[in-house]
């Protein structure tokens, strides 16, 4: 089922939509964001290491880790007594993929003068 706001028919689905909104919420904390743009420089870190970069504490980070996993942001395995996390990027990647089916033009979603284009470049599991 389409979503209408306003009377307009939008083209995405109303679960792409709903689930959309949630990653957005999630990533419009600071904290949350800057770990999302951490993992994706550096790959995958252990939490001690990314208290370190963002200066904050173990206990504040590892619940916004906890957070972005539930949302299947990240993905977590344990070594020992360390956690280490990386960019979940199969969910990230599927959620690109139907946003970019439903809403957007191809692999490419326009936003006004902005042209957001996505790619996979290895294989799916």
């Amino acid at each position: 089922m389409r979503r209408k706001a306003e009377g307009i028919a939008l083209p995405i689905a109303e679960r792409t939509l709903n689930q959309l909104i949630q990653i957005l919420k999630l990533l419009a904390d600071s904290s949350r964001l800057r770990i999302l743009f951490i993992l994706a420089r550096e790959g995958e870190m252990n939490v001690t290491s990314l208290c370190e970069l963002l200066g904050e504490s173990q206990p504040a980070v590892s619940h916004h880790l906890t957070m972005m996993r539930m949302a299947n942001l990240v993905a977590f395995r344990r070594d020992g007594k360390f956690n280490y996390y990386s960019i979940d990027a199969i969910t990230v990647g599927d959620t690109l993929d139907r946003l970019l089916a439903e809403a957007g033009r191809g692999q490419t979603l326009q936003l006004g003068d902005i042209a957001v284009t996505f790619s996979r470049t290895g294989r799916r599991r």
